[in-house]
């Protein structure tokens, strides 16, 4: 049997930082890591190959190769997929399709043969048996969660790892918290479920062998989940793999209370750790309590974003306006908050309902719901009618956009942070693409930028002031180009 796995191609969004990887060479940010687990799941014997559209092109040649196409993908890439899809059928091939896209809505692609969905590591070897028998059903679904301990090391081997910005490897799954507007906790549910310290070290290993050491995103959606477990176990097996090795430093997605804790903050540090994703989503107490994000509540969030950087932990900050509470105060209130607290990838969206939220439930029973949810919570749309009005909070939030992201507040803020920011332990070496970013910057920020002379004033006071995080001043710089590219082209 040959198995064709294809991944869908991102739009051009603030998460794609489609801008930025054009000044280290590279196609992505990260691998398809789902499609790559699968693949390790299927038989030894089975013939597999990976296209992921977002570095390589589908060829007729693909498609006439394969027996079957598996394709899998989350909802921002509906769009892709569906063109996928009507291609693979064009060519006669049966479809199989899962993770979080289709398993929220099966019924919106009768194009799909077969739907194996939920975890994989629970479906697939059901759909596996059957269509051995020759009796393959529509849908298979899970009743439970699985069990990581038996999930296998992703076959690394399908892609070309050059290709991409960084790496990616997965702790757990599930979320102890109860976010309003959150799916994970739909599909992964709330105990948070754990590999061992031993096959996370299996694959760095297996990562560190094939010449991997830039960036390795741990893409657990909580990643501070289960303190006691991390302090206890897997951080200490990550500061003992690192001894004597170059680069691979790691980033992640935690909740705030992760500022509570400064023991697991230094360890978290010395394992190689230098930035992760927090959603902050509101200053606002109200705002807050509407969407049960109850950890973030009660709680001086700027203190805790400057403490977080003081550890030697860049923050990026998730943003959320058109809750029911906001008003017109919110918007000054949540550029305020982003320029003091010196979050410099602030990622400001409009709300919107994914279905299997609570969310989505109540809105749709108050007839609020009225498109489709896109996937994207930053791309200056929302599938919900709000509150305040729709044209009132496209209004409210271009003006957060357009500040944020201006020369002069986004150098500002660059400065803010790095002032604060505990220089990390660990860096990624450095090699000709990145010296050949610094000098790409040079020119297009530099000279041709419109910001060029807050760029120069960036630099030359990093140089004096910080001058081991000039990299790190340089790579925020471009990333700030992205976002201002990614505004002025599809928001403002």
């Amino acid at each position: 049997m040959k198995i064709l796995l294809v991944y869908p191609k991102f739009p051009d969004t603030f998460w794609s930082f489609s801008y930025a990887l054009r000044f280290i060479g590279k196609k992505a940010s990260f691998p398809p890591l789902g499609l790559m687990t699968v693949a390790a799941l299927l038989p030894g014997h089975f013939q597999k190959r990976l296209v992921d559209l977002n570095v390589d092109s589908l060829t007729d040649e693909d498609l006439s190769w394969a027996d079957m196409a598996f394709i899998g993908g989350m909802a921002i890439q509906r769009v892709s997929a569906k063109k996928l899809m009507a291609r693979c059928s064009q060519a006669g091939l049966k479809i199989v399709a899962g993770g979080p896209l289709f398993s929220a809505e099966p019924e919106a692609f009768p194009e799909v043969d077969h739907f194996v969905l939920d975890e994989a590591e629970l479906t697939l070897p059901l759909f596996l048996d059957d269509l051995k028998a020759g009796k393959p059903k529509k849908i298979y679904r899970a009743s439970g969660f699985c069990d990581l301990h038996r999930t296998p090391i992703p076959l690394w081997e399908l892609i070309n790892i050059k290709k991409y910005a960084s790496l990616s490897i997965q702790f757990s799954r599930g979320c102890p918290f109860n976010c309003d507007f959150c799916n994970i906790t739909a599909i992964l549910g709330h105990k948070v479920r754990m590999k061992t310290p031993r096959q996370i070290i299996a694959e760095l290993d297996e990562l560190y062998g094939k010449g991997w050491r830039s960036n390795i995103f741990f893409v657990d959606d909580n990643f501070i989940g289960n303190k006691r477990f991390l302090k206890a176990e897997l951080l200490p097996a990550l500061i003992d793999w690192r001894k004597n090795k170059k680069g691979c430093v790691f980033f992640t997605e935690a909740s705030i209370n992760l500022a509570d804790d400064p023991e697991l903050l230094d360890m978290m540090g010395k394992a190689g750790f230098d930035s992760v994703f927090i959603g902050i989503e509101s200053p606002d107490e109200a705002s807050l309590s509407e969407c049960r994000k109850t950890q973030n509540k009660n709680r001086n969030l700027l203190e805790n974003v400057k403490n977080i950087h003081r550890a030697g932990l860049q923050v990026m900050g998730g943003f959320i306006v058109g809750f029911d509470n906001d008003t017109q105060a919110i918007f000054q209130r949540q550029i305020d908050f982003i320029q003091q607290s010196g979050i410099v990838t602030a990622m400001v969206g409009m709300l919107q309902a994914p279905p299997g939220t609570r969310l989505f439930d109540r809105l749709w029973k108050e007839n609020r719901v009225v498109s489709s949810f896109t996937g994207d919570n930053v791309d200056g749309t929302t599938n919900i009618v709000p509150k305040m009005g729709l044209d009132r909070l496209m209004e409210g939030y271009r003006s957060i956009l357009k500040q944020i992201y201006a020369p002069r507040s986004f150098y500002g803020r660059v400065r803010n942070f790095l002032q604060e920011l505990k220089a990390p332990e660990f860096r990624i070496p450095m090699n000709f693409q990145r010296i050949l970013a610094f000098f790409r910057s040079c020119i297009r920020l530099g000279i041709w930028g419109k910001g060029r002379l807050q760029y120069w004033q960036l630099l030359i006071w990093t140089l004096f002031r910080r001058p081991r995080q000039l990299p790190l001043a340089v790579t925020l710089a471009i990333y700030g180009y992205h976002y201002r590219r990614i505004c002025e082209k599809y928001i403002l």
